[in-house]
């Protein structure tokens, strides 16, 4: 018979729950950002300083149920959600949100090959507004949902608003970022050298 140790119950240690807290800083910025909201405006609607709102997306401040609750309604999803917790014996797999260069991306895939999808979120205070263009093996299709983007592509320095498309070579030396004040999002298909968007049907004109 196994003996738990006090830090461990039903099944999950302390680095279990630890995993899990560290999750909850990334999920609530990408959540924000998702909004356009800053964090004063989620500190007025929601009574929480900004600094605490500020350490809890950064991770230096744990969150607990008091913090979580009025944030969880403020951005209408369910507190286990929140914490990425799944229902007992719920046998989807709930991709997290990742803050990497000045951007968050959720991925949308999981297929270790192929095609890899991924949202991405380009804050209005992100300090990703110098271009720095960079070359790697893939090719990438850019589809804009909200904002304005810049995106440098070889000799070409262009702004993308929404409901456009870019598709290139990522051989290519390019840049995306903000082409304004406000945050962007945006979709993102992302495939190996060679592997283009295939369009099967087009609208009749």
């Amino acid at each position: 018979m196994r003996n738990h140790s006090a830090g461990e119950t039903n099944g999950e240690s302390d680095g279990d729950i630890d995993e899990v807290m560290a999750a909850v800083g990334p999920r609530l910025k990408a959540l924000r950002l998702q909004r356009s909201a800053t964090l004063a405006d989620l500190a007025a609607a929601t009574g929480i300083s900004v600094s605490t709102l500020s350490r809890l997306e950064s991770g230096h401040r744990r969150p607990n149920l008091e913090l979580l609750l009025p944030l969880a309604r403020f951005h209408r999803v369910p507190l286990d959600e929140l914490v990425g917790a799944p229902a007992v014996a719920d046998p989807r797999v709930h991709l997290r949100p990742v803050s990497a260069d000045g951007m968050t991306y959720v991925p949308l895939t999981r297929r270790p090959g192929g095609v890899q999808a991924f949202k991405m979120v380009i804050a209005a205070d992100s300090p990703r507004n110098e271009p720095d263009p960079r070359t790697h093996e893939g090719y990438e299709w850019l589809y804009v949902l909200n904002g304005r983007l810049r995106l440098v592509l070889g000799d070409h320095d262009l702004v993308l608003e929404p409901g456009e498309v870019a598709e290139f070579d990522t051989r290519t030396p390019h840049w995306f970022g903000r082409a304004g004040e406000q945050a962007v999002e945006l979709l993102s298909l992302f495939g190996k050298q060679g592997e283009r968007i295939h369009v099967r049907a087009r609208p009749q004109r």
